[in-house]
Parts: structure tokens; sequence; C-alpha cells
């Protein structure tokens, strides 16, 4: 496979509601930093620019965030950063990534990929993603990257594996794959113990690697009204042309998963073994998981003096007036800063902070926060 055939296409039209007051509709997770000095989506980036060729890396966005992408990613071509007109789940961002892929090359293989996960170990990825992409160009699998699991995870979604791949091409490479047996829902805790002690799941991470001919294959077997779309797509030359079909189109399209439309039913799908690190940081509580924390267990990106406190995440996004934060006797919480709003929550609501994003966007005196 030629590197000039390998595409990555980036979702990246998450709101990123749970990590309110940093993360706003404009500037949502993807695009805000809180690990390093470079936003998640640039991070997603970095790693995939040693194998892709950067007029192959694709976002697809939404129209509010897309020209906050474009500051970020000036290294890209303007044509290569797509805003979505509405939201309308997976399934749409991977039937118009494939219709981008396509019209530039049919011989393609792409990975559509997450713009706001945690990969420490680049390398070991890259590795896993350019095995997945060989494997793709030479059998007509969907390959998903399955994470092994580490803990009876409960927020995350499982893949079902079976026997390990057997084909000349599998044997190959130097990444594990096997069969993937079935999707599965974010399980309860007694069902992700049993799911972590049988060795046999993996988490869904969200990655997806085919080559085009693949997925539109299985985009006209499986989803018709999405394959023609996509099609009509794929002939469309220039980018305001191709905003002003998707304005058109988009509202019409079912509001589905690519996971339920295509991966339940699809033929062949194989898991590759992701043996590198991963998180999905998908919470404030998260965060401690990457952040060196004190003798008492506060991980903080702040200046912080503290007193009996304990176990507590305390971020600081102001640019201006970096005062210290103060905690006096608190225990499990979260105080979070930014130049126009504070937030202080116990880590085990962390999960309400989205209906507090909603009443935030109902209340004309606080919208603008939102």
């Amino acid at each position: 496979m030629q590197k000039k055939d390998r595409y990555i296409v980036i979702m990246a039209g998450g709101r990123g509601e749970r990590f309110w007051p940093v993360s706003r509709e404009r500037k949502p997770k993807q695009l805000i930093t809180l690990l390093g000095n470079r936003s998640f989506l640039q991070q997603t980036v970095d790693r995939v620019k040693p194998i892709v060729p950067l007029e192959n890396i694709l976002i697809i966005t939404n129209a509010v965030q897309a020209a906050s992408v474009r500051k970020q990613m000036t290294e890209l071509p303007n044509r290569n950063i797509i805003g979505e007109p509405c939201g309308r789940d997976t399934c749409a961002a991977v039937a118009l990534g494939a219709a981008l892929v396509g019209g530039r090359s049919e011989n393609a293989v792409m990975a559509v990929l997450p713009a706001d996960h945690v990969i420490p170990d680049e390398a070991r990825f890259r590795s896993v993603l350019l095995d997945s992409m060989r494997l793709a160009k030479r059998e007509p699998a969907l390959v998903t990257i399955g994470i092994k699991p580490h803990e009876p995870a409960t927020g995350y979604g499982y893949i079902q594996t079976g026997t390990k791949l057997r084909s000349a091409t599998a044997k190959a490479l130097k990444s594990t794959f096997f069969s993937a047996k079935k999707f599965v829902e974010k399980p309860n805790l007694a069902t992700a113990k049993r799911y972590l002690k049988s060795g046999n799941y993996r988490w869904n991470a969200g990655m997806f690697i085919w080559s085009y001919e693949t997925i539109a294959n299985e985009l006209q077997r499986l989803q018709p009204k999405f394959f023609s779309v996509a099609e009509k797509w794929r002939r469309i030359r220039g980018l305001a042309k191709l905003n002003a079909a998707l304005a058109k189109d988009y509202p019409e399209l079912e509001k589905i998963s690519v996971d339920y439309a295509i991966m339940e039913d699809a033929r062949n799908i194989v898991c590759a073994d992701g043996v590198f690190g991963w998180d999905d940081l998908g919470s404030w509580p998260a965060l401690a998981r990457h952040v060196l924390a004190d003798k008492a267990g506060n991980s903080s990106v702040a200046s912080l003096v503290q007193v009996d406190s304990a176990d507590n995440v305390i971020f600081d996004a102001r640019t201006r007036n970096r005062t210290p934060i103060a905690l006096v006797g608190m225990s499990e919480t979260i105080v979070v800063q930014t130049d126009d709003a504070n937030m202080v929550a116990a880590k085990s609501e962390s999960q309400k902070i989205k209906q507090l994003v909603a009443l935030l966007a109902n209340d004309k005196r606080f919208a603008h926060l939102v």
C-alpha cells in the first residue's frame, strides 16, 4: 500500500459538555487544551502525520465549530475541513468521509478516528493503525481497534472477540487480529467484571479502518439511502457546492450511529488488538489519571493551596489574573475556574454537568456561557 492511498478521517463535531466551563459549544472538548500545550484535535493530527500525507487528513466537524477548527489546523488545506450543517450521529459522518475519500481515490484505505482521545504511546498506536490499514487493503474487512480492558469500566461499549485471524495477511503483520462476534452496549458493573475475567472482550474505542470499496459496498447493502447521498457527494467538486448539497441532504438523513447502522450487521468484522495506552477522558474526574497528584491525592493544574483537603480535581483555565485556588476541608470535589465562570461539583456527580449546561442554555442571563 502506497502512502498516497492512506487517508485519515477525524470526527470532531462533539460538544464536550462534561468539560464545562472550559469546553463550550464553539470550543468543545476536542479544541481545548487540558494536557500538554496542544488541543486534543491537534494531538490527534500530530499522531497520524508520520504515516499519512497532510493533504489526506480530513476533519469532519459541525458548521458552528468549523471556523475554530480551521484556526487551529492551519497546516491542513481549507477543503479538508468540512462542517456538518446539523448533527446526524456517526453514520452520516462515515458516509461523508467515504464520499470525500472516494472522490479522491477509489483505491484508498481510510481510518475513521475520534478527535478527543488520549494515547500516550503514539508509536505503538501507529503500528497497530498501519497494520489495520494493510489488512483492510488486502482483505474486504471492516477493522475496528479494540482496547484490552484493565478494569471493569461501565462507561465504554465493548466488542466480543472470537478466534484469532489465521489468514496469510494477518500472519504477516505484527499486530494481532480477532474476528469480532458482536458489539455490546455499556454494561453494568457485574457484567463488566465478567467481560474482564473472560479475556474475550475489548473496549470499543470508536476507531474504524476499511478500504473505500469495502465501506461503499456495506453502505449500499445495509444503508442504501446513505450510500445514495454519499455517491452524490463523491462527485461534487468544490467546497461551496459540497456545503450547499450537505445543507439540503443532511436534515433528511436518519440520526443513527455507525455501530447500529453498519457494524451490527456487517460482513467480516475484524478487531485489532489495541495494545497501547488509551483513555477516552470523558469527564473531569478522569483527568486525575493523567495529572500528578500531591500526597493527599489532589490532582491540580493550578496554583493550589490546601488544608485538610484530599482527592480533589482542580483546573485553572484563566488566561489572566491567575490567583491561587485555596481549599479547606474539601474532599472528592471538582473545582474549575475560567475567565468568566467557576464551577464546584462533587466528583461523584460529574455526569450531571450536562444537566447544568442545559440549565445555563435556557437562562438568558447565562446562555452566553454555553
